[in-house]
């Protein structure tokens, strides 16, 4: 009945497709058709360097058929994922097999936004709550049940939603209800040159808490939550400030089992400051978490030996990225920062409670015809990052600790760079980069303490007909961990629809020549209309991928990549 399913709603959203634009210029409805279809497939082989593939199914494919149906205010949609015939490789175990993941019905008028069934959302910048989707890190933690949005006024906004939160294709064991408001103060103090907004939410976790589990509980079964906001800005200058709180709860052992030996409640700070005029912006970004682990299940799923579900961002609230510059240079994503929110203790000299710290980006755009701006102008961007431990009083056993809310504790990571782009004629773009990174290894995910430099090289020739070449050398120099790394790129746009490129890293600073790999890449995209297919093969490097400060680990592998979207 599942793959029935699957090739109906294939079949629906292919001849809808073709059919709906000749159907409304016939007769004028207002019902509307779209959504979208991806698959993502690879298949993994046997390397002689990187070892033999030791899992189940070396074909392995996700893929999701989103359908929705417009009429006048009313909005359906259902969304099909099938994981066949398994999951690609470290997505959840839980996404497996081919079924119904997701459905809604959608009422929206002037006034009134209402949904039933599946539904995602975020308050705020989403440091107490964010249901969303992002398929390239397996996430998809949206809520069941109900939201309803009222603007009584395009002033005021206020949502209120309730409903359980998705884990594969089912939910978890637990009740999640909010409200949330946005004022739009503007007009109301007659600001000519001026914007204000203030806002506030409220998150409730209640969640029955099982005698065999634990007795006599220190905290409660209903967890609280409260964060308020405010958004300005005047000019060429503006602001954003967030305070959240959560009550006491209890924190999560070496085990991630839950007891009444640590309970402590929660809170997170949020900053963000900045100026902006013609050619030059400064933006500035500070945050401070303590013990801001918010989960749809206090306990984390055990899936296997080695994983939770906290491996695979499953039953995650909250929306916590790293704040940290999103790089596109392959040697600079390899030690990536992920947000330091929870509370850990690893060991006596390695103990966590949270974050704190900030960064910094200035851009300027030297003008064109001076003596740095030449011809077409030069543009520099700095960019200074660095987060630490939170500083304070800790005891290893039994466990506590006291935090101050100033200064900073043992230092996690820290990215100073600064880029250089620059056009050398009409045709001929240049960009520098070089980047300096300190991660604690040892603190964040376990090893060493690496400091890394990043040399980085790009230039791009523009051609006729829209063709177009980008090459880009890269060099690591890493004192610890697996040592220095070399790298190339080569991207080759034959038009705005046909690309292909070659990449390779290379890991020659290795202890041991064993350790030493060509992580290489060869592969294309075409695109046709609103569809695109791209096909790859190489090795992946094993570690971390991340997407906008939010990570999951990838095994080293071999293999080819197939990839399919399109939309309707």
């Amino acid at each position: 009945m599942r793959k029935i399913l699957l090739f109906v709603i294939v079949l629906v959203a292919t001849f809808t497709s073709n059919a709906q634009d000749s159907i409304q210029k016939k007769e004028k409805i207002k019902g509307r058709f779209f959504g979208g279809v991806e698959s993502n497939s690879q298949y993994y082989i046997d390397d002689s360097k990187l070892g033999d593939f030791n899992y189940d199914n070396h074909f392995r494919s996700n893929s999701y058929i989103n359908a929705n149906y417009n009429y006048g205010k009313f909005t359906a949609g259902v969304q099909v994922e099938a994981y066949e015939p398994n999951a690609l490789l470290n997505y959840n175990p839980k996404f497996e097999g081919t079924n119904l993941a997701t459905y809604y019905l959608n009422y929206k008028s002037d006034k009134i936004d209402a949904t039933a069934g599946y539904f995602y959302e975020q308050f705020g910048s989403g440091l107490l709550l964010r249901f969303w989707e992002d398929r390239a890190l397996g996430i998809n933690n949206a809520l069941r049940g109900g939201k309803i949005i009222y603007r009584p006024t395009n002033e005021i906004t206020l949502k209120a939603i309730y409903g359980q939160q998705r884990t594969g294709f089912d939910v978890a064991n637990s009740d999640i209800f909010g409200f949330d408001s946005e004022f739009y103060l503007t007009d109301w103090l007659n600001f000519e040159t001026s914007d204000l907004s203030v806002g506030a939410s409220y998150v409730g976790r209640y969640e029955k808490i099982d005698e065999a589990d634990l007795e006599n509980p220190d905290f409660n079964e209903l967890t609280n939550a409260f964060g308020v906001r405010v958004n300005y800005s005047q000019n060429s200058f503006y602001l954003n400030g967030e305070a959240n709180f959560k009550s006491k709860d209890a924190a999560l052992s070496l085990q991630n089992t839950i007891s009444n030996e640590l309970v402590k409640s929660g809170s997170a700070y949020l900053l963000n400051f900045g100026y902006t005029k013609s050619g030059l912006g400064v933006d500035v970004m500070l945050r401070r978490l303590e013990n801001m682990t918010f989960l749809s299940e206090r306990e984390p799923e055990r899936i296997d030996a080695n994983n939770t579900s906290l491996n695979y961002n499953d039953k995650i609230l909250n929306y916590v990225p790293g704040l940290t510059k999103q790089h596109h240079s392959n040697l600079a994503n390899i030690y990536v920062y992920q947000a330091q929110y929870q509370v850990s203790y690893l060991g006596e000299d390695k103990m966590k409670s949270g974050e704190t710290g900030g960064q910094i980006d200035v851009y300027y755009r030297f003008k064109k015809g001076t003596s740095l701006g030449g011809k077409y102008g030069t543009r520099v961007a700095v960019n200074l990052a660095s987060w630490y431990n939170l500083p304070g009083k800790y005891r290893y056993f039994p466990r506590e600790y006291d935090t101050e809310f100033f200064g900073v504790g043992q230092r996690y990571f820290s990215d100073y760079n600064i880029e250089i782009k620059k056009r050398i004629k009409k045709n001929w773009r240049t960009g520098f980069y070089y980047i300096h990174q300190y991660y604690d290894k040892s603190l964040i995910e376990g090893g060493d303490v690496v400091n890394a430099d990043i040399l980085s090289l790009e230039s791009t020739w523009s051609f006729q007909n829209s063709k177009s070449i980008r090459v880009e050398m890269e060099h690591m120099w890493a004192d610890a961990d697996r040592g220095n790394w070399a790298g190339g790129t080569v991207e080759y746009n034959f038009n705005n629809s046909l690309s292909m490129y070659v990449w390779d890293i290379y890991n020659y600073g290795a202890h041991y020549e064993t350790d030493k790999n060509h992580y290489y890449n060869i592969g294309g995209a075409y695109r046709f209309g609103a569809s695109r297919l791209a096909v790859n093969f190489g090795r992946q490097r094993g570690g971390l991928v991340c997407v906008g400060g939010v990570c999951r680990y990838v095994p080293q592998n071999t293999g080819f990549t197939l990839n399919f979207s399109t939309s309707f």
